[in-house]
């Protein structure tokens, strides 16, 4: 996949190699009149040098939103009026990007702490949102205190009622098709507007909670519990179940 930008107008030079770097998408400088490569895909240019260069595929740089239509030339996709990156939060979340109610591509995170690939999503569809499962709460809290680290505790996450996204699904690999589907099904619905500093104000765990999450390191473990204060810790979405079961060992020993 290769960029030239071609132009004799400084102005537009910079604003193109400004975003381009930002996106950290590789190009080549050219000058109006010099010889395209091959393997050139889309050429940047300016207002007064798009008629004089000689290419089929040209994207005029009159700003900074000039990224989005070269995305959209480059992945041969047209120009989305609304994109969501919605997110099925679990143990391996499921991930999807739905662009006017189509499924445009879809992922298996590895965790909930798994987001660079969110990010870069984000990146890749300019003007998106991110969507998010209500459920799975102490995956869903730890994988907003990693977005919130990357986007900052400020930025916008539309939470979805995610009952009924979830599938039965038969066959090889059941749950990571199952979160895959629920993913597209949350980015189809509708759901409010909060901020991830709010959605992390979260109530203290209930006695309920605490027992289970107890309950879980044993069966994880195979004989261990981890105290109260560690299950709080994993209910708030601070540390994941494992890493609990870890730091009750070493204070074991």
């Amino acid at each position: 996949m290769r960029i030239a930008v071609v132009t004799d107008d400084a102005r537009v030079y910079y604003r193109a190699v400004k975003v381009l770097k930002e996106y950290r998408i590789p190009f080549l400088s050219l000058r109006v009149g010099e010889s395209i490569p091959f393997d050139v895909e889309v050429v940047l240019t300016g207002e007064r040098d798009v008629e004089r260069v000689e290419f089929p595929v040209k994207v005029i740089v009159r700003d900074e939103g000039f990224i989005d239509e070269l995305l959209a030339r480059l992945e041969g996709r047209e120009r989305f009026k609304r994109v969501f990156v919605a997110i099925d939060p679990g143990e391996r979340p499921g991930l999807s990007v739905v662009a006017d109610n189509r499924v445009i591509e879809v992922h298996h995170l590895q965790s909930p702490r798994d987001v660079d690939v969110v990010v870069e999503l984000l990146e890749k569809y300019p003007g998106s949102k991110i969507k998010m499962g209500h459920g799975a709460k102490r995956q869903r809290m730890l994988m907003l205190r990693a977005l919130g680290e990357l986007l900052g505790y400020d930025y916008p996450i539309i939470i979805v009622d995610e009952r009924g996204t979830t599938p039965k699904v038969g066959g090889v690999d059941v749950s990571q098709v199952q979160d895959i589907i629920a993913a597209v099904n949350i980015g189809l619905r509708n759901g409010r507007e909060v901020r991830i500093g709010e959605l992390l104000e979260a109530k203290e765990p209930t006695k309920r909670e605490i027992d289970d999450i107890k309950r879980r390191s044993r069966e994880i473990s195979g004989n261990l519990t981890i105290s109260s204060k560690l299950a709080r810790e994993v209910a708030l979405g601070k540390i994941t179940l494992d890493e609990a079961i870890m730091r009750q060992r070493r204070r074991s020993r």
